[in-house]
C-alpha cells in the first residue's frame, strides 16, 4: 500500500524524487508504527523501480488472485492435481493451463481470459478461501 501510493504521488508529479525518503518512513510510521532505520532498509530495498517498473507491485495481488480461480477451476476437471504435485507430477495442471491459458497468448485481456478459462469473471472469493485454507491449516483453528 505505501509503495503504491508513494508510486501515485510520483506520476501525478505531488511528490518529488528527492522526497521519496521522507515519504516512505513518515507511511511507515504512520501506517505501521515502523521507524525506518535507513533507506537501504527503506525505500531502496524496491527493486523494482530501480529498474523503472513502477505500477508493479500491485500486480502481485492480481496474479494471486487469478492463480487461485484458475486452480479452483482446475481442480475441477483435473483428478486430484494437489496429489499429482506432491509426487512432481505436473503434467495435469499444465496441460490444463496450455489448453485454458496460454494458447491464447495475448489475445484477451486478463478479465476476458479469467471468464473464458473459468466460466466466470475474475472472483477474490476464491484467493480468500485459498488462505483461510491455509492458515486454518498451520494455526490449526
Amino acid at each position: 500500500m505505501i509503495r503504491y501510493e508513494i508510486e501515485k504521488k510520483l506520476i501525478s508529479g505531488e511528490l518529488a524524487t528527492r522526497d521519496i525518503p521522507a515519504c516512505w518512513n513518515e507511511q511507515y510510521q504512520k501506517y505501521l508504527g515502523v521507524q525506518v532505520p535507513g533507506d537501504q532498509a527503506g525505500c531502496l530495498q524496491d527493486v523494482h523501480w530501480s529498474h523503472g517498473s513502477f505500477g508493479y507491485f500491485p500486480t502481485y495481488s492480481l496474479g494471486s488472485f487469478y492463480a487461485a480461480q484458475f486452480y479452483h477451476k482446475a481442480q475441477q476437471e483435473i483428478q486430484d492435481p494437489a496429489a499429482e504435485m506432491e509426487l512432481g507430477k505436473t503434467d495435469g495442471l499444465l496441460q490444463w493451463l496450455r489448453q485454458r491459458v496460454h494458447v491464447y497468448g495475448r489475445t484477451y485481456t486478463s478479465e476476458e481470459l479469467c471468464e473464458k478459462a473459468t466460466g466466470e469473471p475474475l472472483n477474490v472469493q476464491y484467493f480468500l478461501d485459498y488462505l483461510l485454507d491455509k492458515y486454518r491449516k498451520i494455526y490449526q483453528f
